[in-house]
């Protein structure tokens, strides 16, 4: 917000402004006074704190430090009526100022209330809108008498474009800065002094690996906590050797995490600018923030290092994550009055501290192997020993080289039923002994020195992660917050983190930002966890995959970045004209071009010369002829002026398309001559051939040919007799293609060219056939031909009883009524047309829809009215026992058919008459089973409904009666000769199996038959 707007609203300035104060101010317009022209204002030296508020080699000069203290001297300060900015006293590359400035408050017993305003800028001269520099600074009036306090009040704010200067209004009143007694002015002079530590920005040029050595990670997004920890797992230097030296040669380099993680490493190591994972997140699988958000760090350390130790089996590198991260603890129970002990040894990989009520690390360690006492209800089996009083719990059998900590700050709320995060404070040390929690002293001492901090800024429902990390273990600690990396002190990497409330921290750290994870490593085997990765140490083929890798990246950004220069030219061959089928020369969908990516500044002399040395042509033998859209709807070549146009820019000629489509013109091979026959633009025309045989109904290119003008039309029967293979003096029908469905015939053969032919125009299209009837085509000319292929379409048709059936394809006329389709497609499959079903498809599901009767009298246009454009366009089709005609008249029956013995089943598909009977289903049966030698050769029919016979209809039974659902089925049988006459005492029972419950049924039901017993039942007085 800019402060020297006197207009600004009351509101707007507290929120932009005040954040210090609650009372309002308002700004006045200025009247009278201020500072002379011939005042200057002086910035006073950079004064640096001393040694002991910052490591020694953190104490830096230049303009990259992370903080300083500037003084401002206002003279004529009770003149003072605009706002003034110092000199700029530059921190983390960035100008920072001091601006002060009058305000007046609301008017207090009649009179205004007039403040000093006191404010801290930040890059306010910069356009861009993208930055932000997070600070804390303490702004001080300085006394100017000898032993005199300074005026002192503190700021913390996130600077950025919208919000670059932050301070008060109302920093001390007018007339107490002006006030001899306090001692803050002396000759009108008052002096402003502010110390400012920043973190590095973002979003301006902070050089990392210039300040720091090192480089961050890009923030793409829903990756949490993950570049943290890459950086961490990083700077374990021996893991990093490790990962170098996995067999990845024939990894898919979109899918391995292993390769994927040797491309960051290998980037972080040699990268000047920030490194992207996107290829690791998307190896991993977790490309979205659910993914993050779903699993925690530890889990997603764990997923990660269990990958690295599979890929490291069978290699030279196997075995360095658990010989690196996995310690021992043992598990036990002890017996308070019987000598008996259970004991279990396991191993792990990180340990989970709580962190709830506790001060500090040793407490949580301490938490950890406290014990638990089972006695009362709780009492232990001791087996033999029955229920004793005993002690639960664990105790350390070895530590790792390298010690995850997970501090439980994010834990469930039975409460609020969700997570919750403890931002308590807990207070962790960079020297850590932990030999007082090992069940034996080991052969090192386990003393570990502090290596890593991540921290968690917010709530659990997000926030923002960085990490502190020692890389070389010597106490010089740096920051790294995504792509940017900085120094730092000791204190911002430990004591900053330790969490708690405000009044429990100092006032540079916000409450909620504390550490979450600490990574030790032991002080024994320090060297070797961090040991120089040199490059020699990492695989050659590695280096030469990851530098093409490189290459091709640069070469496609550079594609991408160079696009608008470039052009695509497509050439097709006379060669490419073969086999077409429709209109014009060839079908731009199928078309095989030969792509050429030229500038599109090139000439189209540099064009010709090119095409001919890529094609192996000498010049003189090709020729280009641009296609180009006529007024009718065709696409056809165009003479193009070789000589006159030939320093033009193809862009231009190609009208400013991005792509150019040419037919090039070549000589022939087998050709005697040394070029091509010279073309007079206005005396010669470019003519194309294509011949027509109404026997196959198929249509064959026939080259092209240059011919003047003035020729007659009759010259060309010669040439096309010669062309097609026919006999000299062999009589030719000719006629000119010229737009779809429109083909004329040329009637007078003795008219010029430039009479014969409709407006006479390079690329036009002869078609000639032999001029004889043929009786036996349905389409006997060119021109019914190609109305027929107007209205041509492609249907794609698919078996119904195969699942997925990719079907085959057919170009039919959308005039063809249902018997022609039919004809068309039982030729294809080679069998009747009366022996086929077709459903149209139900696009919207893409399977089929209601069968289509026989007797349908629209066309194939009406079958494909509501198909989607663009899409294929499907028709579904079975194939029958019975013809259409007859199975449209009766009822589709389906059911099984059961061997007497109930072991062999059979599905059946039937076709009773829909107006039949059972008995007419079951004689319909007979046909399709074999029935037993010696059986009785009666069927009987049973309705099913959860493995349970519920009903055996009669043979009277009309079909329409039978309700066919998913949960009812039919079963045919051969009745056994004992069940075909029963008794007037006899009756068939159903019989079902069932498990546990009478209702789950299953397996085969079938009937027995039983006797009525009659009994009398006396009763006894």
């Amino acid at each position: 917000m800019n402060h020297t707007n006197d207009k600004e609203m009351v509101k707007d300035e507290v929120e932009a402004m005040d954040t210090q104060e609650a009372d309002p101010v308002q700004v006045l317009p200025a009247d009278g006074g201020g500072i002379e022209s011939d005042n200057q204002s002086v910035n006073g030296e950079p004064q640096f704190p001393s040694a002991g508020s910052q490591d020694a080699d953190m104490e830096e000069i230049d303009e990259a430090r992370s903080e300083a203290t500037f003084q401002f001297t206002v003279t004529n300060f009770s003149k003072l009526k605009d706002s003034q900015l110092s000199p700029p006293c530059f921190v983390r590359n960035l100008p920072w100022k001091i601006m002060v400035m009058p305000r007046y408050g609301p008017p207090q017993e009649r009179q205004q209330q007039r403040s000093l305003g006191f404010f801290l800028q930040c890059n306010g001269e910069s356009e861009s809108s993208s930055w932000n520099c997070y600070a804390v600074a303490e702004l001080r009036l300085l006394s100017q008498r000898e032993g005199g306090e300074p005026f002192c009040r503190n700021i913390k704010h996130l600077f950025y474009s919208k919000e670059n200067d932050w301070g008060f209004s109302h920093f001390m009143t007018w007339n107490d800065v002006l006030d001899p007694e306090k001692g803050y002015i002396k000759d009108d002079s008052i002096v402003l002094e502010v110390h400012v530590q920043a973190d590095a920005p973002h979003g301006v040029s902070w050089d990392s690996k210039k300040h720091t050595g090192y480089v961050g990670l890009k923030n793409q997004g829903a990756t949490c906590y993950m570049n943290s920890l890459l950086q961490t797992l990083y700077f374990t230097n021996q893991l990093r050797k490790a990962v170098y030296k996995m067999p990845t040669e024939s990894d898919d380099s979109t899918k391995s995490v292993a390769l994927a993680l040797q491309r960051v490493f290998h980037e972080l190591q040699f990268s000047d600018k920030p490194v992207g994972t996107k290829k690791l997140t998307k190896s991993f699988g977790w490309e979205t923030l659910d993914s993050f958000m779903q699993h925690d760090v530890q889990e997603f350390l764990r997923v990660l290092l269990d990958k690295l130790e599979s890929k490291m089996k069978g290699t030279c590198v196997e075995g360095t994550v658990p010989k690196l991260f996995e310690g021992k603890m043992v598990s036990y129970i002890h017996c308070k009055n019987v000598e008996y002990k259970s004991t279990r040894h396991e191993t792990y990989y990180d340990i989970q501290l709580n962190i709830k009520g506790k001060k500090n690390i040793d407490e949580s360690f301490k938490d950890y192997i406290t014990t638990e006492v089972l006695d009362g209800e709780n009492k232990y089996d001791a087996g033999d020993h029955g229920l004793q009083d005993a002690e639960k719990g664990v105790i350390f059998a070895s530590f790792p080289p390298v010690l995850h900590l997970h501090l439980m700050r994010f834990q469930y709320d039975p409460v609020t039923d969700c997570s919750v995060k403890f931002n308590d404070r807990f207070e962790f040390y960079e020297k850590l002994n932990l030999d007082g929690f090992l069940n034996e002293p080991e052969s090192t001492p386990a003393n570990y020195t502090l290596h890593a901090v991540l921290v968690h800024s917010g709530d659990n429902h997000g926030g923002h992660y960085v990490v502190f990390i020692n890389p070389k273990g010597d106490g010089k600690w740096c920051k790294f917050d995504d792509d940017v990396v900085s120094r730092c002190t000791k204190q911002e990497a430990i004591e900053n983190n330790y969490g708690g409330q405000d009044d429990d921290m100092n006032m540079t750290v916000k409450h909620c930002t504390n550490a979450y994870m600490l990574v030790y490593i032991r002080d024994s085997e320090l060297k070797n966890v961090l040991q120089k990765v040199a490059e020699e140490d990492i695989p050659q083929e590695l280096c030469d995959r990851l530098q093409e890798e490189k290459r091709l990246e640069q070469a496609r950004r550079k594609e991408r970045t160079e696009a608008h220069l470039y052009m695509n030219v497509h050439v097709l061959l006379e060669d490419s004209f073969e086999g077409h089928q429709g209109n014009d020369l060839f079908d731009p969908d199928k078309a095989p071009f030969k792509i050429f990516k030229v500038k599109r500044q090139m000439t189209l002399e540099q064009l010709v010369d090119h095409l001919a040395e890529s094609l192996k042509y000498p010049k003189a033998q090709i020729r280009p002829w641009p296609f180009a859209f006529r007024t009718n709807e065709t696409n056809r070549p165009t003479f193009i002026d070789l000589e006159g146009d030939a320093n033009k820019p193809i862009i231009e000629l190609a009208e400013n398309n991005s792509t150019w489509n040419i037919f090039l013109e070549t000589l022939k091979p087998d050709s005697d001559l040394p070029a091509l026959h010279s073309f007079d633009k206005d005396s010669d025309v470019l003519l194309f051939f294509k011949l027509y045989d109404p026997k196959t109904k198929q249509i064959r290119y026939c080259g092209h040919q240059y011919m003047p003008v003035a020729a007659k039309v009759v010259d060309l029967v010669p040439i096309l007799n010669e062309r097609a293979g026919f006999p000299q003096g062999t009589e030719l029908l000719l006629y000119e293609e010229i737009k779809p469905n429109t083909i004329e015939r040329i009637m007078n053969m003795t008219d010029p060219l430039e009479k014969g032919l409709d407006e006479l125009m390079d690329g036009d299209i002869i078609v000639f056939q032999k001029d004889e009837h043929e009786e036996s085509s349905d389409l006997p000319t060119c021109k019914d031909y190609f109305r027929d292929f107007y209205y041509r379409v492609e249907v794609t048709f698919c078996d119904k009883a195969i699942p997925n059936d990719p079907g085959f394809t057919l170009g039919l006329s959308h005039r063809i009524s249902y018997d022609q389709l039919a004809d068309c497609v039982a030729q294809r499959l080679g069998t009747e047309p009366s022996l086929l079903q077709f459903f149209k498809s139900q696009n919207y599901k893409d399977s089929p829809g209601h069968p289509l009767r026989c007797s349908f009298d629209g066309t194939l246009k009406d079958l494909l009215l509501y198909a989607k454009p663009k899409q294929p366009k499907k028709i579904f089709y079975q194939q029958l026992n019975i013809p259409i005609n007859e199975l449209e008249n009766k009822k589709q029956f389906k059911c099984i058919w059961v061997s007497p013995k109930l072991k062999e089943e059979k599905e059946l598909t039937l076709y009773p008459c829909k107006k039949g009977k059972v008995f007419d289903l079951l004689q319909e049966a007979s046909k399709e089973v074999e029935l037993a030698e010696n059986g009785t050769g009666q069927l009987r029919l049973f309705e099913m409904s959860c493995f349970k016979i519920a009903y055996c209809p009669g043979e009277e039974v009309p079909l329409e009666h039978l309700n066919q659902t998913t949960n009812k089925t039919y079963r045919i049988e051969e009745i056994p000769a004992d069940e075909i006459q029963l008794a007037d005492e006899e009756v068939l029972v159903p019989v079902a199996h069932f498990s546990k419950d009478v209702y789950a049924t299953f397996g085969t039901p079938f009937v027995v038959k039983i006797k009525y017993v009659s009994f009398h039942i006396y009763f006894l007085s």
